[in-house]
């Protein structure tokens, strides 16, 4: 009987998931993002002008929230502070932990999860290369930013180069702002909290943390409102992409597969398919010391070697 599946289930994954191939994998894909960030540094000036043209366009739309979140979170250290560690240690932490979460509580999900998350990962490294931002916190002061994690910086351990530890700042590419992927990687959780957490508390996480986060990175004077918005359209690509990157990758695991996979060879010397155990012969074909059905009484128990394969008995010489 042929298998069904359950409307509304996920198939199980066809090789089992482990963490010691897993783990190597997402290290190698973060580096090589990490590196490829640190190459893509554009022209500062172009990354100012693109600053001021998103504050421009921000200004016309009314959207833009920079302003006074970041006049609030500098004029209130309580606000502030725990910002400035919000936006310097969450987008590391909760990220790699829902990670780990959905690999040991939601296997069958874990794959195009993290499939999604890379490939978003990538396209936002896509829009670094081609439009290097200036964030509002290195314009000129003329414009009304504070950079609030420098105006902060006792209170952690990070300098005033972004949230890189002091004396590492070379170690960032600080015109890498849009998209933003801290608002990125922030919806990416709330949507795994939402969809697979289970319990209102979850749920409610799911949508506080993109939120907070959200706000956070505008009151620090890290990004832009289009950074933000930037970033979750960069999430929305790499879920509409997800399912071609998955079969792409089954493709290339199955003819790699195919290519590796050791075959037997024959008497003469060419290569010959090893044939499983659940075939079928086909008709007349017989399978050594293969015993047949009594056809009477007196019958023989194995047929003779001059049988014609159908019952009958063969002619005689």
């Amino acid at each position: 009987m042929p298998h069904t599946e359950t409307p509304g289930t996920e198939a199980a994954p066809t090789t089992r998931l482990r963490w010691w191939t897993e783990l190597p994998l997402i290290v190698l894909v973060y580096a090589c993002y990490s590196a490829g960030r640190l190459l893509v540094r554009g022209d500062v000036s172009d990354a100012v002008d693109h600053g001021l043209a998103i504050l421009r366009i921000e200004k016309v739309l009314h959207l833009n929230a920079e302003h006074p979140l970041n006049r609030l979170f500098t004029r209130e250290p309580w606000l502030g502070v725990p910002a400035d560690f919000w936006y310097a240690s969450l987008h590391y932490v909760v990220t790699p932990a829902i990670l780990v979460w959905i690999f040991r509580s939601r296997t069958v999900r874990y794959r195009a999860a993290r499939t999604w998350l890379m490939t978003s990962t990538f396209i936002g490294l896509i829009g670094f290369t081609l439009l290097p931002t200036c964030p509002p916190r290195l314009l000129d002061a003329s414009h009304g930013f504070v950079d609030t994690m420098a105006f902060y910086s006792s209170y952690g351990w990070w300098g005033g180069e972004a949230s890189a530890p002091r004396g590492l700042g070379g170690m960032t590419n600080q015109y890498a702002a849009m998209p933003s992927l801290h608002v990125g990687w922030a919806l990416w959780c709330g949507v795994m909290l939402w969809r697979y957490g289970g319990t209102r508390t979850a749920k409610t996480a799911g949508v506080i943390y993109p939120l907070v986060t959200t706000i956070v990175v505008m009151g620090t004077a890290n990004h832009y409102f289009l950074d933000a918005v930037a970033g979750a359209a960069v999430m929305a690509a790499g879920l509409l992409l997800t399912p071609f990157v998955l079969r792409s990758a089954d493709r290339a695991r199955t003819r790699l597969a195919a290519r590796f996979t050791p075959v037997a060879q024959d008497s003469g010397g060419t290569r010959a398919t090893i044939v499983s155990g659940g075939c079928q012969t086909s008709a007349g074909e017989r399978i050594p010391r293969q015993r047949e059905q009594r056809i009477g009484a007196g019958a023989e128990p194995d047929a003779s070697p001059t049988d014609a394969g159908d019952g009958a008995p063969a002619p005689a010489r």
